[in-house]
């Protein structure tokens, strides 16, 4: 549950390699799901391209939810792989890179063609822009009614979210925070409060 950086928007980029055109794409993605429908997109689209090699991370790029890659008929390990290991050393998560090739006339060879599909990418990275993902927790907070104000502005100050407020003797709040802010949330909570607001982990849901 690190901090970590993802693709903010969509980028475009054409490499030329001895006559062979490579288009680089990358988009922002944030399930499996989402990927795949882009890339069969893209092999509609580009039907008369030799080769539209693809490779995307969801998550962290240094703990993937998932990952994936595919050569699309170029040789084994010389397209989607590199272009998987681009987007993992540029830290460029919730990102599918699709590179779509025309032959020039020319072979590249192995060694080319890895050359060639790590520069498509690359060079599509350094326009990228990126975003810092936040990882947020959830917490329900238990205090009297006379410290509710100051509880909601100090969650608006920390990057905090009120997700639902419930009253009955006292105020419950349950809060949604950045993880990196929750400990400074419970200090500066229980000095507003004197000591008396309960901060707890909202409970696992129950199974039907």
């Amino acid at each position: 549950m690190n901090p970590y950086t993802e693709l903010a928007a969509p980028v475009e980029h054409c490499l030329t390699e001895k006559n062979s055109e490579f288009l680089s794409f990358l988009l922002p993605v944030h399930s499996r799901d989402e990927a795949m429908t882009l890339i069969n997109q893209f092999r509609e689209q580009y039907r008369a391209a030799n080769h539209v090699c693809w490779a995307y991370i969801i998550g962290n790029t240094r703990q993937p939810e998932t990952q994936a890659f595919s050569d699309d008929g170029e040789p084994g390990g010389t397209a989607g792989k590199p272009m998987l290991h681009v987007l993992t050393e540029q830290e460029l998560g919730n990102c599918l890179a699709v590179v779509v090739r025309y032959f020039g006339g020319v072979k590249l060879g192995a060694g080319g063609l890895v050359r060639a599909y790590s520069a498509a990418v690359s060079q599509a990275a350094a326009l990228a822009t990126t975003t810092m993902v936040l990882p947020l927790v959830q917490r329900i907070v238990t205090l009297d009614f006379a410290y509710e104000t100051k509880a909601r502005l100090l969650l608006e100050q920390l990057g905090g979210q009120l997700l639902n407020a419930q009253y009955s003797q006292q105020v419950q709040l349950t809060v949604s925070l950045p993880l990196a802010n929750i400990g400074d949330f419970s200090q500066q909570l229980q000095n507003i409060s004197s000591g008396s607001a309960e901060i707890n982990e909202v409970p696992p849901a129950a199974d039907n």
